[in-house]
């Protein structure tokens, strides 16, 4: 075989029937006109078999050749669109990891009554759910938005369709090619920009949102993430924006105008265009009465009483208290990751009323006296913020003067000097000599430019008398002074040297007032506090204030009885006359700095502290506000209002008070030493022997031995 010796040919010729070969050749039978031929001749009538012609290559028609084409091409396409999907979905997270994010947690705040002051967090309002809202609601999105929403399974290709037809025929619509389901996708996942890539990216996570949730939790949480302008993420945050109330609340044509606020949140917002907005609703309202979501009578009275918007919470001063709120809230609940309720101290009838006092003394006032800005603060006595206002308009400014701005006090500091002196030895009886004095250069003057020799502690508190002031403060030494504010709650930088006693180490509003309250409550020191307890939506207690959580005592009721008896003398003889209510123990003290720059007033009763700042942002100087005359007003026309109605709380001491009519009146022949002084005028009363006559020699001493 290798050699090939073996190897057999094929035979052609071999005999018919030979064992063992093949044969090729054609058998009689198999051969023209043979036996096989005549047999099918016989069948044939004795005609001759007719051979079958053979089939024509390329005889496909022209029709056939298109459908094939076609089919082929759309093929090709379903691969081609294949490739692409597949392409953008590998830019997604993996589906089976695919989750949706976690909404930004909303902080409500409410007031004492449990209204809402505002809300904070990067949505503006809190999450609702389906149930919670009107029935039309959802349905005016629905409407407006996407009508098949009940029908389609994520992307609608007859809204697609329609889409289309109306672009191409210029006949506009109500509604886009893109679903709700579209819609939230793009909210939850991905950016705003408009391109190929993320349509696509869209409808395939429409299509993952329509598989992993019902019709109903999509459609909620469509509501809660929208953004419908003015910085109003959520159908909750844009009603409390536009309409100062909760989403479930709404009528029917401020439903429509919500739904239809969604197309365009800058061209449709019912604050700034009304028209377009009041358009918009009435598609809406057409839309939802075509498709049966109401009746022609709700249509016609949603037609026939437009929505209305409100002020913007935004532009009130409620916002500086919530501000403030969020400003302390993390040392009470850390890290905020859910929903919260925060339950504050603010009374809103109080915070409405220093707002509006505010701004109307500077807008009837401030031209006038070159004054553009303001602060007011109102503590209970155990330290509850009821009011805060930190600026003339929060809207124009955001700055919190009431709890960041810090001002030179003036003489409004001076109660924190005798009260060191009163826990020194001094009475409200003690007589000091109110004649110049002079440091290395520096010669403090009164008020006036005037002095009047002889004089009580409890008169030259009253008169704000800067002599006695620096006397005392130098007697019992800076540094004790600086420690007594300190201990009342003083936080601020504190300068120990001889100009402390004149108020020239800056301070905010909020801590002045709030180291008062001790003097308003029996000498307990106080900490303000303005949240009451912090809870989650679903009642879950984060936070309750402790009972106690002030400083402690801090004076002795001894000695607040002395310091409220001088301080209650600035309304009887003092800067503060005009600011007495009726029927009320009252104290407190004015103050002025340098050159008009600032001006105060805190004043206390037995069940409200309250304080007042004006001055201007700029530092520049007012034209001649004290203390005496714009914060007074300020504050008297606050307390009138807040203590309207109420029964009198005596001050601690308050047995020990005079009266107006215990001074003569002035022109009945008092001492014209004493017709005019500190930031007012007042009538003396006879002075007191002198103390101690050592008490000049120390106080020299201490001053030219610094």
């Amino acid at each position: 075989m290798a050699n090939g010796r073996d190897r057999r040919e094929p035979v052609f010729d071999a005999p018919a029937g030979q064992a063992g070969e093949l044969s090729f050749r054609l058998s009689p039978e198999d051969r023209a006109g043979g036996t096989m031929a005549r047999r099918q001749a016989s069948r044939n009538g004795g005609k001759p078999p007719r051979l079958k012609k053979a089939k024509r290559k390329g005889g496909r028609s022209l029709f056939s050749k298109l459908v094939y084409a076609g089919l082929v091409l759309c093929l090709w396409g379903v691969i081609g669109v294949g490739g692409i999907v597949a392409y953008y979905a590998s830019q997604l997270p993996p589906i089976d990891q695919l989750s949706v994010p976690k909404r930004p947690p909303n902080i409500a705040i409410l007031a004492s009554d449990g209204s809402l002051l505002a809300n904070r967090g990067e949505t503006g309002g809190r999450t609702v759910n389906l149930k919670e809202l009107p029935p039309y609601l959802p349905k005016a999105f629905v409407a407006i938005e996407d009508r098949r929403f009940y029908d389609h399974f994520g992307i609608d290709p007859i809204g697609i369709g329609r889409a289309v037809y109306r672009n191409l025929a210029h006949k506009g619509g109500l509604q886009g090619g893109s679903t709700l389901t579209q819609q939230l996708a793009k909210n939850l996942f991905l950016t705003q920009e408009r391109t190929a890539s993320r349509k696509i990216q869209e409808a395939i996570l429409a299509l993952w949102l329509e598989r992993n949730y019902s019709k109903d939790q999509i459609l909620e949480l469509y509501l809660n993430r929208v953004y419908f302008g003015a910085g109003a993420y959520g159908v909750e945050a844009a009603a409390q924006r536009y309409y100062g109330k909760s989403a479930r609340n709404v009528s029917l044509a401020e439903a429509a105008v919500l739904a239809g606020l969604v197309q365009s949140p800058s061209r449709l917002a019912p604050n700034r265009n009304p028209d377009r907005a009041q358009a918009r609703a009435e598609l809406v309202i057409a839309a939802m009465n075509e498709l049966g979501f109401i009746t022609p009578g709700m249509t016609k009275t949603a037609l026939g009483t437009p929505a209305e918007p409100v002020r913007p919470n935004g532009a009130g001063s409620a916002n500086y208290a919530a501000d403030y709120v969020m400003d302390v809230l993390d040392d009470f609940v850390g890290t905020v990751e859910s929903d919260i309720v925060v339950s504050t101290t603010i009374e809103p009838s109080m915070q409405a009323t220093a707002e509006r006092v505010l701004v109307e003394e500077l807008n009837a006032k401030g031209q006038k006296f070159n004054v553009s800005q303001g602060a007011f603060v109102a503590l209970q006595p155990d330290g509850a913020v009821k009011a805060l206002v930190g600026g003339r308009n929060y809207e124009a400014s955001q700055f919190n003067r009431a709890t960041a701005a810090r001002r030179q006090p003036g003489s409004s500091f001076k109660p924190f000097v005798y009260l060191a002196a009163v826990e020194h030895g001094y009475t409200p009886d003690t007589v000091m000599e109110d004649a110049p004095i002079a440091y290395k250069g520096w010669a403090p003057k009164n008020y006036d430019r005037k002095y009047r020799g002889p004089i009580t502690l409890r008169d030259a508190l009253a008169l704000s008398l800067n002599t006695i002031a620096v006397k005392l403060n130098m007697e019992v030494g800076p540094k004790a002074v600086v420690q007594t504010a300190q201990r009342l709650g003083i936080s601020s930088p504190l300068q120990a040297n001889g100009s402390l006693a004149l108020g020239t180490s800056e301070v905010t509003p909020l801590e002045l007032v709030s180291a008062y309250a001790a003097f308003a409550n029996g000498g307990i020191g106080v900490v303000p506090y303005v949240i009451s307890q912090v809870k989650t939506t679903d009642g879950k207690l984060v936070y309750k204030r402790p009972t106690s959580g002030g400083l402690g005592r801090v004076m002795d009721p001894g000695v607040v009885a002395q310091m409220n008896e001088m301080m209650h003398n600035t309304f009887v003889i003092g800067s503060a006359r005009k600011a007495q209510v009726p029927g009320w123990p009252m104290a407190g003290k004015t103050g002025t700095t340098d050159d008009y720059k600032d001006a105060w007033f805190v004043g206390f009763t037995g069940n409200l502290v309250a304080g007042v700042w004006l001055g201007n942002d700029d530092g520049a100087l007012t034209k001649n506000v004290t203390g005496g005359n714009l914060p007074t007003e300020v504050w008297h026309n606050f307390m009138k209002a807040a203590l309207k109605d109420q029964q009198p709380v005596a001050l601690p001491g308050s047995e020990r008070f005079r009266t107006p009519s215990d001074v003569p009146v002035a022109g009945t022949g008092q001492d014209p030493r004493y017709a005019s002084a500190g930031e007012g005028s007042w009538v003396a009363p006879a002075p007191q022997p002198r103390r101690a006559a050592s008490r000049e020699k120390n106080f020299f001493e201490k001053l030219f031995g610094l």
